[in-house]
């Protein structure tokens, strides 16, 4: 696309501010182009910024892309910060994966297929903004369904939840079988 370098400085710098993911059709609202003309753009800053020289990189997050750094330059980042990456304790990333892989669930499921409470690891995974409340199940006391955020794929670098890995569920069942032989 010729003599698109207002537009494309346009799209770049929105990417670059937008707090969540823009969908091509925002973009193309907001640059008054046409989706398909927006799209393009899109690809073609695609493609500058997965040359080698550049910093940045365009994230695909389901519909939505934005602007972020690449991964391998984490360190230099880390540096200037010097802020310790806080992670997640061992129960809280037990309580996402059962969320990322059950969602929409409740933290009354959450809590029988741990065979522990759980409330403390939701509050922590909600306050960090990697769950929300995304509803309520039908039944008694209508409890609140819990469900991954476009947050969540951004920080485990994932565009969609398709690209979760997948459960090996009978490699579970026959290491716990084999477990079990042994005691």
């Amino acid at each position: 696309m010729l003599f698109r370098e207002k537009e494309m400085a346009a799209l770049e710098a929105l990417l670059f501010v937008a707090k969540d993911p823009l969908t091509i059709e925002t973009l193309a609202e907001l640059v008054d182009l046409a989706p398909h003309e927006a799209a393009e753009l899109v690809q073609e800053l695609e493609q500058k910024y997965k040359a080698s020289e550049h910093g940045l990189a365009l994230i695909r997050i389901n519909d939505g892309f934005k602007l972020g750094t690449k991964p391998e330059l984490a360190p230099y980042i880390e540096a200037l910060y010097k802020q310790p990456a806080q992670g997640l304790s061992a129960a809280a990333l037990e309580v996402l994966s059962i969320i990322a892989y059950k969602q929409p669930t409740t933290r009354g499921e959450i809590d029988f297929l741990r065979g522990v409470q759980s409330d403390r690891a939701v509050a922590t995974l909600v306050e960090k903004g990697l769950v929300k409340e995304v509803g309520r199940k039908d039944g008694p006391g209508r409890p609140v369904l819990f469900g991954t955020t476009e947050q969540f794929l951004v920080h485990f670098g994932l565009s969609s939840l398709s690209e979760l890995p997948s459960l090996d569920t009978e490699a579970f069942a026959e290491s716990a079988g084999t477990a079990e032989e042994e005691e």
